[in-house]
């Protein structure tokens, strides 16, 4: 099929590229948050292993910046070569927050190339000033392009006359009913992989022997905040599926199961189905579905029995659905045992075994981020644009996607492999202690 049906091979290489591409998009805005926090906290305490830490993940996160621009300008190009029927659709409305994510990654890149080049040329207060507009850069690279998606979830703003968009306000198509839960899941889930990944990084030092006090001070700051965040994503979510009850509903019941509609609904977690469609040992939450839906227990949620089974999304959608959440509640309770643990003690938070989950929170919260975006991309199909234009009717007729699938899955090998060995090799060559040597060194050379 990849070589012989172009809509199947379009699909299979935007689900590769957005895969890949969400990786580095989420180091891109969660990250600059926390250089900017450490270089605040080593300010405010003194403290320059704070400010090391702020210096040591701006080298890291100016490579990853170089690989996300490289997988950025490819979705760009491909949703132009894949997606022409929806390009010539849409584009003049979605083409006012395409460029303003544009405009804001130059933002954030040319005071990110300041900062990362200036050091010890300012005083560190002057140098944190450089941060912010780092961080709202970043930001709003993420508000813009998700407001293209929540367009594509929800398009408005727009007539509909013979098949074509006219009379177009880009203002109004860009502030959507979808927009506001969307966009604060991608910050919310953004920050929290960024505060995991770097826990991640710092509970690997430990467990490696390095009792460095700079590590301890990472993981701490990093989990704490991680906390926060992941109960910030719970609840965006509960508001996520409150607005696909109302908008969505054929979404919300795919990704639930829920396939008549009922008062009372239970929620379904895991679960296999069988020939006939039922489900078959899964976990029934009573009265959450309606819960989640609409806040009573007792409401009506309606169920897959509403809609034409044409347009609704497949069911393995289910399955990214309780691999998001699972992965979410796993790092929420983590996370809060570890606040807990450090404030009453507990001996267990500094063993080696509880460290090596902190370890495994890193790649597992990438996954829910994987999981959710998994979720919302395939629990939108059959459209493109929803109740407009359907994926086969946006996809490209080109018989070359499939080897064009071969030639970019060589590429994201590449740019995956060498972004791990350049990182590695960075740091390998500036390991913390020779950095902090090396200050001591110099902050007694200039005493003297």
């Amino acid at each position: 099929m990849l070589f012989d049906d172009p809509v199947f091979a379009s699909r299979l290489l935007t689900l590769l590229t957005l895969s890949f591409h969400i990786i580095y998009a989420t180091i891109g805005v969660g990250v600059p948050l926390f250089i900017m926090i450490a270089h605040w906290l080593g300010i405010k305490k003194n403290d320059y292993h704070y400010i090391m830490m702020a210096k040591r993940w701006a080298r890291g996160y100016l490579v990853t910046v170089a690989v996300g621009v490289v997988t950025g300008t490819i979705i760009g190009l491909q949703l132009s070569l894949l997606w022409p029927n929806f390009m010539e659709l849409a584009g003049n409305i979605i083409a006012l927050p395409l460029f303003m994510e544009v405009f804001a990654f130059f933002f954030e890149a040319i005071f990110l190339g300041i900062y990362s080049y200036t050091w010890d040329r300012f005083d560190q207060r002057k140098h944190f000033l450089l941060l912010i507009p780092v961080a709202i850069g970043a930001g709003c690279s993420a508000l813009f392009i998700t407001i293209v998606n929540s367009f594509m979830n929800a398009p408005q703003g727009f007539d509909l006359v013979d098949g074509q968009l006219v009379n177009a306000n880009p203002l109004l198509a860009m502030f959507t009913a979808a927009m506001p839960t969307k966009v604060s899941h991608v910050l919310a889930t953004a920050y929290m992989t960024a505060a995991f990944m770097l826990a991640a990084i710092a509970a690997y030092k430990l467990i490696k022997g390095s009792n460095h006090a700079y590590h301890k001070k990472a993981l701490h700051m990093t989990m704490k905040i991680g906390l926060v965040f992941s109960i910030a994503t719970a609840l965006i979510g509960d508001f996520s599926g409150k607005y696909l009850a109302e908008y969505q509903p054929e979404k919300l019941a795919v990704a639930e199961w829920h396939f008549e509609t009922e008062e009372a609904a239970p929620l379904l977690m895991y679960g296999i189905l069988d020939e006939n469609q039922e489900v078959k040992y899964a976990i029934k939450i009573p009265f959450a579905l309606s819960i989640l839906a609409h806040g009573n227990p007792t409401s009506e949620v309606i169920g897959l029995d509403q809609f034409p089974e044409e347009e609704t999304a497949p069911l393995v959608t289910h399955y990214f659905f309780d691999l998001m959440v699972t992965i979410g509640v796993f790092m929420i309770v983590l996370a809060l045992v570890y606040w807990l643990g450090t404030r009453l003690s507990w001996s267990f938070v500094k063993a080696n075994w509880f460290r090596w989950l902190i370890v495994l929170g890193g790649p597992l919260s990438f996954l829910a981020i994987e999981a959710g975006w998994w979720m919302a991309e395939v629990g939108r199909q059959p459209w493109i644009l929803r109740g407009i234009m359907t994926v086969d009717q946006a996809a490209t007729s080109s018989d070359y996607v499939g080897l064009m699938f071969i030639l970019f899955a060589a590429l994201y090998l590449v740019l995956g492999i060498g972004t791990i060995v350049v990182l590695r090799r960075i740091f390998k060559n500036n390991p913390v202690d020779l950095e902090l040597k090396r200050y001591e060194a110099k902050q007694g050379g200039e005493e003297k």
